[in-house]
């Protein structure tokens, strides 16, 4: 049976279509229900994770106190933008370009991740101006007063990505962990959403193409083609959105050991056009591959399965402050990369809106004020499998399932509509 696009908006429109998030079809198969073509018309997937292939093209006019040719150097915040090829001679433009990657020279780890997410709270930003002619300005600016402002994506959505253990015999500073890699492979960390991994839905992107609409940090968007590092085995996208319609909660930075990163969130629904299809959404975490990787030497070294990652553990960490050994220094403070722990008032908080359920404060803390089991992967030594504890998520689960609930609602209430691709990319 083959069905078009065409054919499920129809019954979207006229509100006869069955839409399903991924995970509530996974749950269906997993207590051995049969699931067919006829049952399903929409899934909807989605995914929360650190995304290094991020940039921002921003477009706004400076408020300089003085005329000026062009700008040479501007810093937002202090993170370094790339001043564009645009000719604004005169004109007091600035065209620029921010890596997602890129770090501020004014406060430790804070990178573009955190500068995008404080545009999209509106709040203000420090810019900084040197000019062609070796003159010097600052000025101030909200995301309201830039009129161009697009996030892109280089590599977004791999299909799944992989989990990480140190084999080295010392710790290692890595994008990886947010604390020094433990060394022997004594810990692991990992990334990818598993079974509800947008491309995982739809490996041979048959539905997911140029012109396919998403959602990206919450905001419609649009995929433009394939990542780069992109393969069959490990497809991967790019996309854009408008970052005045994105929502704060769902990006940010993301503190590591090697400094700091950029979070991205995507949801995208999957058409069921055919058995093929159906056939990888019903793929649970116990049959999805995940790579162990060795962060030192970058190299495979074993295979097992997301159900590593997400069966059996606890999405969320659980938050009990009574529980607080008033330690004189906090482990859990120290080393939260989302910055989600504090104290306010004297007591201590965790920030639900900031934190990414990665569980590093679960094993950082003495006490048992975090807690959350996150789990642990199969990795084969010495001709030996064993078991590595995981330490720190760096995809977000919770917070992509959300996405996934929330984009089959706005489908059946009407207001995201599915989109036909315009050309295949070929995987």
């Amino acid at each position: 049976m083959e069905r078009s696009i065409d054919d499920i908006r129809k019954k979207v429109d006229s509100n006869d279509a069955v839409v399903m998030t991924s995970q509530e079809i996974c749950e269906l198969v997993d207590k051995g229900e049969e699931i067919s073509i006829k049952d399903v018309d929409v899934v909807t997937t989605a995914t929360r994770a650190i995304m290094s292939g991020t940039y921002a093209i921003l477009s706004f006019p400076a408020k300089a106190p003085f005329h000026f040719t062009r700008a040479s150097k501007v810093f937002l915040n202090g993170v370094p933008a790339h001043v564009g090829p645009c000719p604004n001679e005169s004109l007091g433009m600035l065209d620029l370009m921010v890596f997602g990657t890129a770090h501020s020279s004014l406060r430790h780890g804070y990178g573009a991740g955190h500068l995008f997410r404080d545009m999209v709270e509106e709040k203000t930003i420090d810019v900084s101006v040197i000019t062609n002619e070796n003159d010097a300005f600052q000025s101030e600016i909200t995301l309201k007063e830039i009129p161009y402002a697009r996030l892109y994506s280089t590599r977004h959505t791999f299909k799944n990505y992989a989990a990480f253990v140190n084999c080295s015999k010392a710790p290692i500073n890595t994008i990886f962990h947010a604390d020094s890699f433990e060394p022997n492979m004594e810990t692991a960390t990992l990334s990818g959403c598993g079974q509800i991994n947008p491309v995982k839905n739809d490996p041979q992107l048959q539905t997911i193409g140029i012109g396919t609409r998403v959602l990206m940090n919450g905001a419609e968007g649009f995929v433009i083609g394939e990542g780069t590092r992109s393969s069959p085995e490990k497809p991967n996208l790019i996309g854009v959105a408008d970052m005045h319609k994105m929502d704060p909660q769902l990006m940010g930075g993301f503190s590591t050991s090697a400094g700091p990163e950029c979070i991205a969130s995507w949801a995208v629904p999957i058409p069921v056009l055919n058995q093929s299809i159906l056939d990888a959404i019903m793929k649970l975490d116990r049959e999805t591959p995940m790579s162990i990787m060795d962060v030192d030497k970058r190299v495979p070294l074993y295979t097992s399965s997301y159900a590593d990652a997400w069966e059996d553990v606890d999405l969320s960490v659980k938050f009990d402050p009574s529980a607080c050994l008033d330690c004189n220094e906090c482990k859990a403070i120290e080393k939260c990369p989302m910055d989600a722990i504090y104290y306010k008032y004297e007591k201590l908080v965790l920030d639900r809106q900031l934190c990414f359920n990665c569980g590093l404060c679960t094993k950082t803390c003495p006490g048992n004020v975090f807690t959350a089991e996150l789990g642990t992967v199969k990795v084969e030594k010495d001709g030996e499998v064993q078991e590595v504890p995981i330490v720190l998520r760096q995809s977000d689960r919770k917070r992509a399932l959300k996405m996934a609930e929330k984009m089959k609602k706005d489908i059946i209430g009407g207001s995201f509509k599915l989109t036909a691709m315009v050309e295949k990319i070929q995987p």
